[in-house]
């Protein structure tokens, strides 16, 4: 049985919650004495009240919610957060946007896509752009975990929305034995990692407002940088260095991060398979790039193709989307290549997108195992992971979730395509917002301003399907789920 009313009341009080988010750009813009300032406040204030009258008439409701609320819930939450985000971004008449543009940007940073609409970002208001990194790094490891952590005044039963948001293949097992500890947990290691990068970042030459607004965005592997030439802009190797250490971090799993702290031991790091098998895609892919390079004389100096090379691999791989240069110029297969890099992803519990490692790595060995199938048919062989058999129903999941995955991306690009977009285009378009990339190639190859209202908010969806891993969105179009 659903319990709509809880439901809507949970949604008021986090939508109340997020209207806090408009007070730091606010401050930001006194500091620098902008008037986008008092945009926010304004935004700050519409929220609240639109909070409020979604709370206030159901603050009596206490009913628990079941794993099915939890997916309305979330569902709701990230969508109601996309639009709502939007408002100063509409307000803010130095940027004179759309309300489609607005709901694109916002959704983009919320879900650490990283595609924009937005050019000349050297000169707005430092509010905007504090706000724009902001989204990400809120969104990099879920605010419904935020919420979970720190208001246990909720009501809610915490493992529900926490599935409902992290819906990876292998999702049961707890760091903690209590959910909100575990969120907790996740959340003091994000924070100590932004906190580490912005050092790192001030250090190698950043000024204070760049090194923490890009700290929120590698961290959150979003990509969104204060600049149109991203990280480019800086022209330091130094910094370049800082951005692909973090991002590498970022994209693994939160979960090693925690044990190899609480155990004081790298070992967690050493016997995870599916982080073996992130660094050796990301290795791969260097050595191709930097190779296919110098052999075709895009470049005829080691230092300089190894530079390029392993900086936007590793960017694109691991879903940032930071660049240091047109990438969608490079010559022969590198462009698309380096697209097909961000269908694999980070590691499953990271911040970065695409279909996981794990899930690659379980399609691989159940390939490989069916192969050995045919050689020897009565052999019982299993697919492990870490040593572990992983249960069929793991793997049936992990090839149902492929088929979900094929299917919404064939319809988009076909939506795309049938607006008026060219083929490139709309493939790197659909495959930049899925896998919450960023950068496309074609049109959408500077930035996504050109395309049409109906491919934005085709976009905008699949921005939305690829943070919930797809299904999270999908069970809702299930008759089956309405069903008491």
């Amino acid at each position: 049985m659903l319990h709509l009313a809880s439901t809507a009341r949970l949604l008021g009080v986090l939508l109340t919650l997020f209207s806090l988010a408009m007070l730091p750009p606010a401050a930001i813009g006194f500091l620098y004495g902008e008037s986008t300032a008092y945009v926010f406040l304004q935004a700050f204030a519409l929220l609240l009240l639109m909070g409020g009258l979604l709370w206030a008439p159901l603050y009596r409701m206490r009913q628990e919610l079941q794993a099915r609320d939890g997916f309305i819930l979330v569902v709701l939450f990230w969508l109601g957060l996309g639009i709502a985000g939007a408002t100063p971004l509409y307000l803010d008449p130095s940027l004179q946007v759309s309300f489609t543009d607005a709901a694109f940007e916002s959704m983009s940073g919320l879900t650490t896509t990283g595609a924009t609409v937005l050019t000349g970002l050297d000169d707005l208001p430092r509010a905007l752009l504090w706000y724009r990194q902001q989204l990400q790094w809120m969104g990099g490891m879920g605010i419904i975990v935020l919420a979970v952590a720190i208001l246990p005044l909720l009501g809610v039963g915490g493992m529900q929305l926490f599935k409902a948001e992290t819906p990876g293949p292998i999702r049961d097992n707890k760091l903690t034995p209590r959910i909100a500890e575990t969120a907790r947990n996740l959340w003091y290691i994000y924070l100590g990692l932004t906190v580490a990068c912005a050092l790192a970042y001030w250090a190698a030459g950043m000024d204070a407002f760049d090194a923490i607004a890009h700290s929120f965005t590698t961290v959150a592997i979003g990509g969104f940088s204060t600049y149109d030439a991203s990280i480019g802009h800086f022209d330091s190797v130094a910094i370049e260095m800082v951005a692909i250490a973090f991002m590498v971090l970022g994209g693994m799993n939160f979960a090693l991060h925690f044990l190899v702290l609480h155990r004081a031991t790298w070992k967690p790091y050493r016997r995870d398979e599916e982080l073996r098998a992130y660094l050796l895609v990301l290795g791969s892919a260097i050595v191709l790039v930097v190779g296919f390079m110098l052999w075709s004389g895009f470049t005829d100096q080691f230092g300089d193709a190894l530079r390029r090379g392993v900086f936007h691999v590793v960017s694109i791989a691991t879903t940032t989307g930071y660049a240091t240069d047109s990438f969608y110029l490079w010559p022969g297969f590198l462009p698309v290549l380096l697209i097909l890099l961000s269908f694999i992803g980070g590691c499953t519990g990271s911040t970065g997108g695409g279909m996981k490692v794990v899930r690659v790595l379980l399609l691989v060995k159940q390939g490989l195992r069916e192969i050995k199938r045919l050689i020897h048919p009565h052999a019982r062989i299993a697919v492990k992971v870490n040593g572990k058999e992983a249960p069929d129903r793991v793997v049936q999941a992990v090839w149902g979730f492929l088929a979900a995955y094929v299917m919404v991306f064939v319809v988009m690009m076909l939506g795309l395509m049938a607006s008026g977009l060219d083929q490139v285009t709309a493939f790197s378009a659909v495959a930049a917002s899925l896998n919450n990339l960023g950068p496309g190639l074609g049109e959408v190859g500077p930035n996504f301003q050109s395309i049409n209202d109906f491919s934005k908010w085709v976009l905008v969806v699949a921005m939305l399907m690829g943070r919930l891993e797809i299904f999270t969105v999908l069970v809702l179009l299930s008759p089956a789920f309405w069903r008491r």
